[in-house]
């Protein structure tokens, strides 16, 4: 399980100003399910957290159906040292949630781009990052067909599943030659973070 990343005073601010824009927006579109308003911390932010301790700040991140910036926006906003920064590409094609991101992102100054596609439409001119992220998008076979145009060879997926993690893996193997490890989640029992490094098509 990677551990808690320890946040500067400025960040946890940061975090503090995204979750009120996200309340007051999710009043008109549906940003996360009302029922999880109360716990948005735990529940979305601090789960989006468990990934930045994975990625090295300055590597680029092209993050999967950004909905309301989880986990992507958050990995933006948290995963720095000192100045530098790891922007992070927001792939969204609800064009009311890009609207959203934008204005989450100048209000928190994280270095985002969002790009308002669809995944498949976004692969045929986005440049390889360093990492591909998603969270509760797709089932992981469907997932690394969108992510292996997305990857640099040496880069690396880090996606957020839940209870049905080594099936997936199972159905994916035969076709997908891939590496990977599994890390318990910090905020869910039932959930897990799959990285996956030399992910080549068979």
């Amino acid at each position: 399980m990677p551990p808690a990343p320890e946040l500067p005073a400025e960040t946890s601010a940061q975090l503090e100003a995204f979750a009120g824009l996200l309340v007051q927006w999710n009043e008109r579109i549906n940003l996360v399910s009302p029922r999880d308003v109360p716990n948005l911390w735990h529940r979305h932010i601090e789960d989006s957290l468990q990934l930045a301790s994975l990625i090295t700040p300055g590597d680029t991140v092209t993050d999967l159906g950004s909905g309301g910036g989880f986990p992507g926006l958050i990995i933006a906003i948290t995963c720095r040292k000192g100045a530098l920064r790891t922007p992070v590409t927001l792939v969204e094609s609800d064009q009311r949630k890009c609207a959203f991101l934008r204005e989450a992102a100048r209000i928190c100054k994280a270095d985002v781009t969002v790009v308002p596609e669809r995944i498949e439409q976004a692969a045929g001119h986005l440049a390889p990052a360093d990492y591909v992220t998603a969270r509760a998008l797709a089932p992981l076979g469907t997932l690394l067909g969108w992510a292996a145009p997305l990857l640099k060879p040496e880069g690396k997926c880090l996606f957020l599943k839940g209870r049905k993690t080594a099936d997936e893996l199972t159905a994916a193997r035969p076709d997908w030659h891939m590496s990977e490890r599994i890390f318990q989640s910090r905020t869910d029992p039932d959930g897990t973070i799959l990285e996956i490094s030399g992910l080549k098509h068979t």
